[in-house]
């Protein structure tokens, strides 16, 4: 059965705003809800960037069903993996075991602020490979010491963890990834509706693991007037068109802004679905069930029509998702 998650994007919304927004959709039914871990928003007219994590602990306090991730972390730069362990497992404590920890190489925007070297996208999955490794050692509450090519643990132990160990996914977008992280991680996370990446995941997977979920996200812009959705789209996604490789190495808002300049309306409504039409939002998330997809979150565009959406179109959204996806 596919679940459907409500997407918390601290780029577009103030921390308290995004909590409320959390125990209104746990109220709607959704089956998990999502985290961006940003510094920078994509563009200025998103307007916000607070701390995920302190925004995560106060949802795992307002919430007492749904699931919670993060979509993603990257823990090469901005972050040491011990820091994020210590992080995920406070976060498995909080939550009754309610969270699961994605991980992913990171963008430029948000890993830049520490005066660091950006590093080549192959060098980037070397280090998350190291990560991944550190995290999955702390969680398990074990005493660890790790010496790789990039990170250092000098006798570490993350002294409070959840019953049972916070779960892994990993954000991968080819077959090398895929060969990489699939034996290192729990869970599959990507952003395009690639079945042939779900199949190739299913087999790297080591003999006896279980089953994987597959995780992605699909944005939508709903309003009641679909020519404000595609005016709100584009005033705030319009960096969404040039696709990842293009997304992770930009390192400012500026440059997004540049980037994006001739980006017109219709080419981002060309790519999210806009408007009152709650039969085209499910038929722009079928692709990630009939892919394979376990997991599929929501992002609703925007601040501004939040509260509209959660009060009126959030609910008949999630029958008309669960009616049409195979059960």
């Amino acid at each position: 059965m596919t679940r459907f998650g409500y997407t918390l994007m601290t780029e577009q919304s103030g921390p308290k705003d995004l909590v409320r927004y959390a125990a209104a959709a746990e109220e709607l039914g959704f089956d998990f809800e999502v985290s961006s871990d940003h510094y920078f928003p994509w563009l200025d007219a998103q307007g916000h960037s607070g701390y995920a994590w302190s925004m995560l602990g106060a949802v795992a306090q307002a919430t007492s069903r749904v699931e919670l991730m993060t979509y993603v972390t990257c823990p090469i730069l901005r972050y040491h993996p011990a820091v994020v362990a210590q992080k995920a497992a406070t976060l498995g404590v909080l939550s009754d075991g309610r969270f699961t920890l994605n991980l992913g190489a990171g963008e430029n925007l948000n890993e830049h602020v520490v005066g660091e070297r950006w590093p080549a996208v192959g060098e980037r999955h070397d280090m998350l490979e190291e990560a991944v490794e550190i995290v999955r050692e702390l969680l398990s509450g074990e005493r660890t010491t790790y010496d790789g090519q990039y990170f250092r643990v000098d006798s570490a132990k993350v002294w409070d963890v959840p019953d049972e160990p916070v779960e892994i996914g990993v954000a991968v977008s080819g077959d090398q990834s895929v060969q990489r992280f699939a034996p290192l991680a729990d869970h599959l996370v990507a952003v395009e509706p690639d079945g042939d990446l779900v199949a190739s995941w299913d087999a790297a997977r080591p003999a006896g693991a279980p089953l994987s979920r597959k995780i992605g996200q699909v944005p939508i812009s709903w309003d009641p007037s679909e020519e404000r959705a595609v005016e709100r789209a584009h005033e705030q996604f319009r960096w969404f068109a040039g696709g990842w490789k293009v997304n992770a190495d930009l390192p400012t808002t500026e440059a997004f802004d540049a980037a994006s300049q001739f980006v017109r309306p219709q080419d981002v409504a060309d790519q999210i679905a806009c408007g009152p039409d709650l039969d085209a939002f499910v038929e722009s998330v079928r692709a990630y069930w009939e892919a394979g997809f376990t997991d599929v979150a929501i992002v609703q565009v925007g601040d501004e029509a939040q509260d509209e959406f959660l009060e009126k179109a959030a609910g008949p959204l999630l029958e008309k998702l669960r009616a049409a996806a195979p059960s």
